[in-house]
């Protein structure tokens, strides 16, 4: 029986009950014989599912440190992916629309998205990025290349992963605020702090902005994020992680950038909660437990009933609440001859419930819809280094109860020489994504497909990093990528009453991707590029000059080149300048306005150019608070471009904030 999609909580009561069972975690006194945490300096956590070496990371890894987001001034987690080789981002518009993500040419629902090890991916992998802050980040890592022997759906192009600050040192807190074009608003408040048996850190922020249109355009949000981390023992330890946004944005657009209605709205919020429990039962031995919940209620509104309706004959409202409940227990082994050895096993339950209802001049119609499957998977790795060798290989079993049990794996190799100036790399490994909800049980007059099997991916690389001297290395790494068993609708079923979607489409990408950095003391300064081809090799039931999938044809809006550059100078002690500039060439893409076919149309190359500075006029010490300014232009030149065909990018912006600062011991 369906019934309508009532999310257990609203929005009005969700956030209270986050910060009251956040709050409760905090006060209960921890046992003693406290120990110290996994420090992340020099390691790469995503890659292998726990703490490596950066030097044994076999595939192509990017770390971002939460200081260079706020010395740059980065809101947004996608602002921040800009700068990454090999990496696209795509809004539709202003801020706060959505924000997709294309890594070495994969689908924008090819990347798994991780916060704190939970996954935030809708069920069929997309998700996104134009709603995930930089708030209270400590770390955000990008492993390249299927991953789904160790994280299972959705990592077919790579991984990305964001660590929320920890608490370290005395207690401190701070306030932040900042305020610019576009009627942008910008408030944060932030508490952290370590004892002997504890450490936490949380923070509230609100942001606000008018957007770029001249009407209903604007874009609010409100995000909270605590992480409290406890010792239960000399060799016990437990964290829980908790992330919540709640966010509306107004859009008087179709989806072709063309006015349809001054009074449509989405809407949205966001729940992450993750515990994560482990002991080490000897120096070589431990296991870890976690349970983790990522629930989404999310739905948009246009009805025409409000005088102001532009079309005055349509209106469509819909909520649909998504539920991923996972919970996994793991065990490493690690011997002394550098033989690491780790097995898992996870169980995850998604749901859906969605709700709709449309007016025309036909009349009102309404429909709702509940869903849910589970999937288990088991999973092991080997991991051995020894003398500057470094070798790992992993396989996963994947049993679903819609489209059954599937394997996946992973390999890689470094060799690094005894002078550890030079470092050799490969990888190799699958990947799957599978199919979304709407694919498999649409029951209208669109119809799913239950026997849909996962889309497939399998990739090799290589790569070569030189430490060059004097603070200076270069990196370059050339991938090729095959896709396969794409899911596509076609209007014409096969058979008469037969189901629109089918696993019939084939592509393929190949590029390269290079890095140099010089890190001179005051001075550094950053450089990257990246080479990129894509490839329809069949384009299933999809054919025609408006097609977006198209045979012998590049995937829509992958850049073939894309290049960056920064440079960051250390003003004395208390004042730091960036410069950055990104360039992003000629893209494909469809007039979706053009009837009856989608016209191909090429979106043209841009450049963009940053600068941020800060200014330190005071450290918090003992009895004192801290001071800083901060100011930041987004597109200094005002390029005027387009990163989907039919929206406007924002121009120029200037924004200037200040931060107050408070304890931490000085």
């Amino acid at each position: 029986m369906t019934r309508r999609a009532t999310p257990p909580f609203t929005a009005a009561t969700r956030l209270p009950a986050v910060l009251a069972a956040t709050a409760m975690v905090a006060v209960v006194p921890p046992p003693t014989l406290a120990q110290d945490p996994v420090e992340l300096e020099g390691l790469v956590v995503t890659a292998d599912r726990r703490a490596a070496p950066a030097w044994t990371v076999a595939a192509h890894a990017t770390v971002i440190e939460g200081v260079a987001l706020r010395r740059a001034g980065i809101e947004y987690v996608a602002d921040a992916l800009r700068r990454v080789p090999g990496l696209a981002v795509i809004r539709n518009g202003s801020f706060g629309a959505v924000a997709s993500v294309f890594l070495r040419g994969g689908e924008s629902d090819y990347v798994q998205v991780l916060v704190d090890g939970v996954p935030v991916n809708e069920p069929g992998g997309a998700f996104d990025m134009g709603s995930l802050t930089t708030d209270n980040i400590e770390r955000i890592e990008i492993v390249r290349g299927p991953a789904s022997a160790l994280y299972g759906s959705d990592a077919v192009s790579g991984v990305i992963q964001i660590f929320t600050r920890r608490g370290a040192g005395p207690a401190s807190g701070s306030l932040s605020f900042a305020a610019g074009s576009f009627a942008t608003r910008r408030s944060q408040g932030t508490l952290a702090g370590r004892s002997d048996v504890l450490s936490y850190a949380f923070s509230l922020g609100r942001n606000d902005t008018d957007g770029i249109l001249e009407y209903n355009n604007s874009y609010r949000q409100t995000t909270f994020t605590g992480r409290v981390q406890g010792q239960l023992g000399p060799r016990a330890d437990a964290t829980l992680s908790v992330r919540y946004d709640d966010r509306r944005f107004h859009f008087p657009t179709d989806g072709s950038g063309a006015l349809a209605d001054r009074n449509a709205y989405t809407y949205g919020d966001a729940l992450t909660l993750s515990l994560d429990a482990g002991r080490r039962w000897t120096d070589a031995f431990e296991t870890r437990f976690t349970f983790d919940i990522n629930e989404t209620d999310r739905g948009s509104d246009d009805a025409p009933d409000d005088p102001a309706d532009t079309l005055g004959f349509f209106g469509y409202a819909s909520l649909n609440d998504i539920r991923r409940t996972g919970t996994g227990a793991r065990a490493v082994w690690r011997s002394p001859d550098g033989t690491v050895v780790a097995a898992g096993y996870e169980l995850e339950q998604q749901s859906v419930r969605a709700f709709s209802r449309s007016f025309s001049q036909y009349g009102p119609s309404a429909s709702n819809s509940e869903n849910d499957r589970r999937n288990h998977a088991a999973y092991a790795q080997l991991s051995w280094q020894r003398d500057g060798v470094a070798l790992t290989g992993g396989i996963r079993a994947e049993s679903n109860e819609r489209f059954g049990t599937v394997a996946t794996w992973k390999t890689g190799a470094v060799w690094r020489s005894p002078s550890e100036r030079t470092r050799l790399r490969a990888a190799g490994g699958t990947g799957i994504k599978e199919p979304t909800f709407f694919e498999t049980y649409a029951s209208g007059f669109t119809k799913g497909n239950p026997e849909l099997e996962p889309e497939r991916s399998t990739s090799f690389e290589a790569g070569v990093d030189q430490d060059l001297g004097g603070g200076a290395r270069l990196s370059l790494t050339g991938f090729s990528q095959s896709y396969r068993d794409l899911i596509q609708y076609t209007s014409s079923p096969p058979t008469q009453g037969g189901p629109n979607y089918h696993n019939v489409a084939k592509a393929r990408s190949r590029g390269v991707e290079a890095e140099g950095v010089v890190d001179a003391g005051p001075v550094r300064l950053t450089a990257t590029y990246a080479w990129l081809a894509t490839e329809v090799e069949d384009a299933g039931f999809d054919e025609g000059e408006g097609a977006t999938f198209v045979a012998g044809e590049p995937l829509l809006r992958r850049p073939k080149h894309t290049a960056g550059a920064a440079a960051f100078v250390r003003i004395a002690d208390a004042a730091g300048l960036e410069l950055g500039l990104r360039h992003t060439g000629e893209r494909s893409d469809r007039d979706f306005a053009t009837f009856p076919a989608a016209t191909p149309v090429t979106l043209p190359a841009y450049t963009v150019v940053d600068l941020a500075a800060e200014i330190e006029f005071a450290r918090a010490r003992a009895g004192r608070p801290g001071l800083e300014l901060t100011i930041r232009a987004e597109n200094l030149t005002g390029a005027e471009y387009e990163e989907v065909w039919g929206f406007a990018a924002p121009g120029r912006g200037v924004y200037v904030g200040g931060r107050v600062a408070v304890g931490g011991g000085g």
